[in-house]
């Protein structure tokens, strides 16, 4: 055998690395793992059905190629930099590059599951965030652009910060609470979408035309992979099969229902219809307002949070008609905004593994502000830097007869559907 399996109070465990790991939550995280990666393609399908027919494959790729470029990013460097030994409170060193002293023993966060796995479950949050940010440019950014931005924008702006709150920099050491990504997934890339949305700029008809969504059918299906595989991206946080995962798990479903149903009763109510698009954009919302509280609160509170952040989300997106900026696919109102409503939430309803505001502990909501502060302000720097250094040089957008075309066609020499006439 190659390995030593025991016993120990009916639960199973390995040896690696002659140190014992839990073989019960080792598979628990390969699962969760699993369910993270499939959300990226299923953000893909998501926007995919959001925009025009002649935007749909090029839409789909930018979140198939974040599954490639960032994952090679991962292994190179962007594991160390963001999880390796801290340097100062800012940054991880480069002790882990290439991913040396990372293997089937455990690691520095987690005793019960190999190191290599932690990090393989890290990858797939570092994957889905530059991905979220594509909706807010959806339909205009040159291939070559967003290749650069999404190296870029992980490099400098998400590993820095995935650092300070999870890998042992100060936000963490400060006591700010983010169980799953509101703060370093959710606020950082709706931010970024913003600023994202007003460098590059409109699309050309936009406001002079309406712009349809080509196939809500492929965006319902999308909304569902992400509902499933948010199940591992909350509960898999807990990084162990245990209560605190149920509990992440339980609160995860409640509150995108609450949202869900929120975000279609306002609807409802401002143009006088429910919508498949408002069902799924407001369980979107759900989840990502109870991603920093998932396994910080009780149910209760999460289907308070999940109905709250289908109101203002809702309205947030509606916001952006008045503000006269076209973020594509609402990144920033069902992200930016769901994010930091579910940070500051946190810092009020939290009971379970740290307190909130309403059970007596004002602080944390002031570390919260702190962090979501933090985030708002870094992303949004950081991403018009590298937005402007690109546009001085390589340009950002496709020309107008490319985007007249669509980038299916000008950018990838394909098209998303076929229609024959013939019998």
């Amino acid at each position: 055998m190659s390995g030593i399996t025991i016993a120990v109070f009916q639960e199973y465990y390995i040896k690696e690395d002659n140190v014992m790991v839990s073989s019960g939550d080792t598979a628990w995280m390969l699962v969760s793992t699993a369910l993270v990666m499939i959300m990226t393609p299923g953000l893909g399908l998501f926007y995919g059905g959001m925009v025009r027919t002649k935007n749909v494959l090029g839409t789909i790729m930018q979140s198939f190629m974040c599954l490639g470029i960032v994952s090679v990013i991962w292994v190179l460097y962007g594991y160390s930099l963001a999880f390796g030994p801290d340097m100062g409170g800012f940054i991880g060193s480069l002790d882990w590059a290439g991913l040396r002293n990372v293997g089937m023993g455990p690691g520095p966060y987690s005793d019960k599951i190999p190191h290599l796995v932690y990090c393989a479950f890290q990858l797939m949050f570092a994957i889905i965030t530059p991905a979220l940010i594509t909706g807010a440019f959806a339909e205009r950014m040159k291939f070559s652009a967003f290749i650069i931005f999404t190296i870029l924008w992980s490099t400098f702006v998400y590993l820095p910060m995935c650092h300070w709150v999870w890998g042992g920099g100060w936000l963490g050491k400060m006591g700010a609470l983010d169980f799953a990504g509101g703060t370093v997934i959710h606020i950082l890339s709706g931010v970024a979408a913003l600023s994202a949305a007003l460098i590059v700029g409109k699309r050309r008809v936009f406001g002079r035309e309406p712009i349809y969504p080509n196939n809500l059918t492929m965006t319902m299906l999308g909304a569902a992979l992400l509902w499933f595989g948010w199940f591992g991206f909350n509960a898999g946080s807990a990084v162990a099969a245990n209560g605190v995962a149920g509990l992440a798990f339980f609160n995860t479903h409640i509150a995108t229902a609450a949202a869900a149903l929120s975000w279609i009763l306002f609807e409802r109510f401002v143009r006088g219809r429910a919508t498949t698009l408002g069902f799924a954009s407001g369980a979107i919302a759900g989840l990502v307002a109870i991603t920093p509280a998932a396994g910080f609160v009780t149910p209760l509170p999460a289907v308070v949070i999940g109905f709250v952040a289908g109101a203002v989300c809702y309205f947030a997106v509606l916001a952006k008609e008045k503000l006269h900026y076209d973020d594509s696919l609402d990144v920033v109102g069902v992200h930016g905004i769901g994010g930091l409503w579910g940070a500051l939430a946190t810092g009020l309803f939290a009971s379970v593994g740290g307190t909130g505001l309403f059970y007596g502990n004002a602080h944390q909501l002031a570390v919260q502000l702190t962090a979501s502060g933090t985030a708002v302000v870094f992303s949004f720097a950081m991403t018009s830097i590298i937005l402007f250094a690109l546009q001085k040089t390589i340009g950002l957008r496709v020309d107008d007869e490319q985007e007249e075309e669509g980038l299916d066609k000008s950018m990838h020499g394909e098209t998303g559907y076929y229609i024959s006439t013939s019998r």
